[in-house]
């Protein structure tokens, strides 16, 4: 049964949802990938599906339209699967719980996934109507976009004529982006030491941050939002004076280097005679960072309970691990100097966790300036190896620069105009687009991105406002019919 009969565009609500009942988290893509193609081949739409996991779709332009250049369409598949702590739900198998609610969709207990499943879903509706004015169209839908742009970086652009691109990854309708951050992902890896607790009665607790709001790391860092890993490290470097032979068993916290961590559990085990002095230093602690965090992140919760289970394999100094979670950099490192309120230069640790005997500390490191970001880089790798640690980086991209002589973007402004009686918001942003990697393809692509309004993506709050998601497919039609 349709959970979003009625809504309107319907078409694009329609499948939208049916793109809700598929699992497609980054690197669970087969089923997604399989309904995108199966989409084309029932309906004899040309499309090519490549060894880099996207899918691109071609068009014919209408009669009257064969002269008018072409418009690249660009979303894609994967989101990012959140699962709200203590539900249980398998994001790798189960389908979202959507609903809307006084104008929005959302999904019940999970992110939605509406970045960027908008996007697919209106690009299906496009190729699906034949009473649609329009150019020749290419519909890229690239994957894993959300670890690291690994369709878009291994894209063959030598498959697309167009070079007119419409990146419908956006969340703020009205503002059409043109130009985004660079960056990397930097993994930290510091090593377990094996540490054992001293003394004949040992005991292991464990110690709970959850409750904070989270969010897009690109778009909301400015926010000032607490991240939970970070604030572990904080909360149990403070206490470690309170227990020095303690050890951390175990500690998990975020879930995409790119979302910024809500959640974050370590077990700890340590000397039973130092229980009450160690739980005392972590509430204490506690205590001042809700103080601190009352406006910005006031959900913030730390609960501390015993009788955790206890890894027996793994342990690390509690000493040694907090100091070095305590030491990395997180949030805005520099604001920039051209643009008043644009983030330069930020790192967002989303996932942090042990395994293969080590700590493993994943990193969004983002910049506008490739230097700028290079150096943040730089950074951690030092601080890792001063710790005695060793790293990783992958998933390097590049920026999107502004264009001052872009005819789409005229053209959009132009129609924009027309429609609503008003000029769109031009901007830059922090957050990484796959343009920046379409832009660095052919020196000759005119892009600019759009999308309708959601709130708090990646994250369990997340919404899709439906009156946006109408306004802005309305729009796109017009763009598409309006002849240069």
């Amino acid at each position: 049964m349709s959970k979003l009969d009625g809504l309107k565009p319907e078409k694009v609500f329609h499948f939208f949802e049916e793109i809700t009942r598929i699992p497609h988290g980054s690197y669970n893509l087969e089923m997604i990938r399989a309904y995108l193609i199966r989409f084309a081949e029932e309906r004899g739409i040309k499309y090519i599906a490549d060894d880099h996991g996207n899918v691109v779709y071609k068009k014919p332009a209408t009669a009257g339209y064969e002269d008018q250049p072409g418009i690249v369409l660009q979303g894609h598949m994967d989101m990012v699967a959140v699962c709200e702590d203590g539900y249980g739900i398998d994001m790798k198998t189960m389908p979202l719980d959507v609903f809307a609610e006084n104008g929005l969709v959302g999904a019940r207990h999970t992110s939605l996934g509406g970045d960027n499943g908008i996007a697919v879903a209106m690009a299906l509706a496009i190729l699906d109507s034949d009473d649609i004015s329009h150019p020749d169209l290419e519909i890229i839908i690239t994957a894993n976009e959300e670890t690291g742009m690994e369709g878009a970086s291994g894209f063959d652009i030598s498959c697309i004529k167009g070079r007119r691109l419409l990146n419908l990854d956006s969340e703020d309708e009205g503002i059409f982006t043109v130009g985004c951050a660079g960056g990397a992902r930097v993994v930290c890896y510091l090593p377990a030491d094996n540490s054992v607790p001293r003394g004949d009665d040992i005991c292991t607790i464990e110690v709970r941050i959850s409750g904070l709001l989270g969010g897009h790391s690109g778009q909301m860092i400015h926010l000032g939002r607490g991240n939970a890993s970070k604030l572990m490290g904080r909360i149990l470097s403070s206490a470690s004076p309170a227990s020095p032979s303690a050890v951390i068993n175990s500690i998990t916290g975020g879930v995409a280097d790119n979302a910024i961590a809500t959640d974050c559990v370590a077990n700890i085990s340590l000397p039973a005679q130092d229980l009450n002095g160690f739980t005392e230093a972590i509430l204490a602690e506690a205590d001042k960072v809700k103080a601190e965090y009352s406006v910005k992140d006031p959900g913030f919760t730390l609960t501390v309970s015993g009788d955790a289970a206890r890894a027996q394999d793994i342990a690390i100094s509690l000493k040694y691990a907090s100091a070095f979670i305590n030491a990395l950099p997180y949030g805005v490192i520099a604001m920039s100097s051209e643009a008043e309120g644009l983030v330069e230069t930020s790192l967002n640790l989303g996932i942090l966790k042990i395994d293969d005997n080590r700590i493993h500390a994943e990193f969004a490191v983002r910049s506008s300036i490739n230097s700028a970001r290079d150096a943040l880089v730089k950074r951690l790798i030092d601080l890792t190896e001063g710790f005695g640690g060793t790293n990783k980086v992958t998933g390097v991209y590049p920026g999107w620069k502004y264009l001052s002589d872009s005819p789409l973007r005229d053209k959009m402004i132009r129609v924009f105009r027309e429609m609503y009686g008003k000029d769109p918001k031009i901007e830059a942003i922090h957050a990484g687009l796959e343009c920046g990697w379409f832009a660095s393809k052919a020196d000759d692509f005119d892009i600019v991105s759009l999308g309708p309004d959601m709130q708090d993506i990646h994250s369990v709050n997340e919404r899709l406002s439906i009156s946006s998601t109408e306004s802005v497919y309305s729009y796109l039609l017009a763009l598409l019919a309006t002849k240069d």
